[in-house]
This record gives C-alpha cells, sequence and structure tokens, in this order.
C-alpha cells in the first residue's frame, strides 16, 4: 500500500467542533493521517520526484520573503521544505502527524529556531496574529473541507503577513486533453472539487479564487508549476533542467493555469486594519504563541517549562521530544 492510500485508510473524523469562537470547523470532517506511514521513504526518497521537489523549491524561493521574523509551515510532514526558512528567527512545523514530525526533529532539532507542532488544521492551537509567513504545500489536496481550512489560517496574518498556498489544478492540460478525447467521464471545467481517489482532491482555478475571496484572503500571485511532470521527460532530462525550464512557466502559467499544481502568494483581505506583530519572536513564550484548540482561550497559562493549560477549559497541552502535542482526542 502507498503511503498515500495507507493515509487515507487511516483517516479519521472531527468529532465535534470548536468552540464558538471556531465554529467553522465542521463537525464529522475526515482528516487525512500520515501517522505511521512511510511517507518520506515511499513517495519522496528514491522514487523519481526530484524534478517535483526542484520545482517547488524554485516557486517557493520566488513567491516566500527570504527572511523574516516567524513563519509556519502548515502540514510540513518530515521537514523536506524547512532549509528553505533558514533566514527567519523562529520556524514552526506544524503536521498532524507526530511519527513525521519525529522525523523532523530527527534533522532540525538542533537547531533552537524550530518549533514542532502537532495538530488539526481544523482546531488551529497557533494564535491570531502571529505569523509573518505562512507555507502549505501538498496538504490543499488532502482537504474535505476547503473554507473551514482556509477561516483558520486567515486569523494567523497580522497586516504585513504573506501566505503561499499550494493547490492540485483540477483543469491541467492532460485533464482537458482526455476529456475533449472522451477517454475520461469527468468535466475539469465543471468548478466543484474533484475526489478522484479517497481523500485526495482537485480543485478549478476559478472555484479555489473563489473561496480564498471569501475567506478574506487577497491574491497577490498566481504560479502554475510542474507542467513537465511526464514520465519520459523525467527519465531522460536532469531534474535540475527540468525545474528551470518549469520556472520560466511560472507567470504565464498563473495566468492561464493549465499545470497540474498551482501556488498562490497571498495576505489579508483586511491587512490595513489589522496590527503589527507587537513583539519579535525570541519574545514570545510558548504560551503566548499557543492558543487553546478546544475553546480558542488565548494567552495560556504556563505551569511548567513544557506544560500549557488552558484558563478556560483547563485542558492541558505539552512538549515531548521536542514536539508540542495539540492534538484532541477524538
Amino acid at each position: 500500500m502507498s503511503a498515500n492510500n495507507l493515509a487515507a485508510a487511516n483517516c479519521t473524523a472531527i468529532e465535534k467542533p470548536n468552540s464558538k469562537a471556531d465554529s467553522t470547523a465542521p463537525a464529522g470532517v475526515p482528516v487525512i493521517d500520515y501517522e505511521g506511514s512511510g511517507y518520506r521513504q515511499d513517495f519522496w526518497e528514491g522514487q523519481g520526484r526530484e524534478y517535483e521537489d526542484a520545482v517547488e523549491r524554485i516557486a517557493l524561493q520566488r513567491l516566500l520573503p527570504p527572511q523574516g521574523g516567524r513563519i509556519a509551515e502548515i502540514g510540513a510532514g518530515f521537514g523536506r521544505l524547512a532549509d528553505l526558512y533558514l533566514g527567519y528567527d523562529q520556524i514552526v512545523l506544524f503536521d498532524y502527524s507526530r511519527t513525521m514530525l519525529a522525523d523532523a526533529v530527527r534533522k532540525w532539532g538542533h537547531d533552537p529556531r524550530f518549533v514542532f507542532v502537532a495538530g488539526n488544521l481544523y482546531e488551529m492551537p497557533l494564535a491570531a496574529g502571529t505569523l509573518d509567513t505562512l507555507v502549505m504545500v501538498r496538504v490543499m489536496h488532502h482537504l474535505a473541507d476547503v473554507p473551514a481550512a482556509l477561516a483558520q489560517l486567515q486569523p494567523l496574518l497580522h497586516r504585513s503577513s504573506t501566505a503561499v498556498l499550494e493547490y492540485a489544478n483540477k483543469r491541467n492540460l492532460k485533464a482537458v486533453l482526455r476529456w475533449l478525447s472522451r477517454r475520461q467521464r469527468w468535466s475539469p471545467f465543471d468548478p466543484a472539487p474533484l475526489e478522484f481517489v479517497a481523500m485526495n482532491f482537485d480543485f478549478h482555478p476559478g472555484w479555489m479564487a473563489a473561496k480564498m475571496k471569501n475567506a478574506g484572503l487577497r491574491v497577490d500571485e498566481r504560479f502554475g508549476a510542474s507542467h513537465f511532470r511526464l514520465p519520459a521527460l523525467k527519465e531522460n532530462l536532469p531534474a535540475g533542467l527540468l525545474a528551470r525550464l518549469d520556472s520560466r512557466l511560472f507567470q504565464i502559467g498563473g495566468k492561464f493555469p493549465l499545470a497540474p499544481s498551482i501556488f498562490v502568494r497571498t495576505a489579508a483581505s483586511d491587512a490595513a486594519e489589522r496590527p503589527q506583530r507587537e513583539a519579535s519572536p525570541g519574545e514570545v513564550s510558548p504560551a503566548h504563541l499557543f492558543r487553546c484548540p478546544s475553546c480558542a482561550a488565548h494567552p495560556l497559562a504556563a505551569t511548567g517549562p513544557t506544560q500549557l493549560q488552558c484558563p478556560s477549559c483547563a485542558r492541558q497541552y505539552g512538549q515531548t521530544d521536542r514536539i508540542w502535542d495539540f492534538k484532541l482526542p477524538a
């Protein structure tokens, strides 16, 4: 069983929504779980995806501010892209899977700038306005409720924040050609999300743009990426060359999105009305960086060096082996 299929088989559901302050998190929304999977070895290492890795890195390098205070990658997994964030004062790697984060700790745990957080995207434990930069790559295609997820991410941004989000494009060239030649039933022009296997979704660019706007996110730039995701090309041309050629199509691929992967650089639509981040990352304690994912209370109370307690609902959260655990019981 592949890592993707294993994770889909392990998908769980939230039994109840967050507090009244977070009523956008729907009851019963499924969450894909890579706990215990071999995602790093089964999908990335030695699996012929050097081109995809290279092109995603180029896209992020062009869209992300190269340095700043605090950056968080949502769905960071084992920290594949973490070396791109070393210009930041604090780097938060957030994922649902504790075992994936344990891999990230083994690679990056020596660096005190890294904060490792296990949690549910639909029950976000990061406090509002805490991020200078937010990154989410190869996560959107696993989200069963995109509007609810975006509603959790948007409040994390302050006046000067940047968010770079990636999603799988339903209206890609291969799908268009297959549909026109009647080799597939579903239309790539239908705006509704396509779940092609369990918990794996492709999204129409128009549909995604509308959902981002509704969530209060302003799209400032859009790239199309991975235009050359074809076995014949990947097997016969160096990954670095393909990625460089692909990068020349980023902007036109954003205007006419036919690539399988779309990157967008966004900011809060009401950014001018939001406060700036008030303190540098080094001055912010975990009690102020996090909020209670159950009732949204903030700040939390520090009851020890690695223990936090919600002053409202009394839930306790702790750090073990460098990982802060905010996953709520099902």
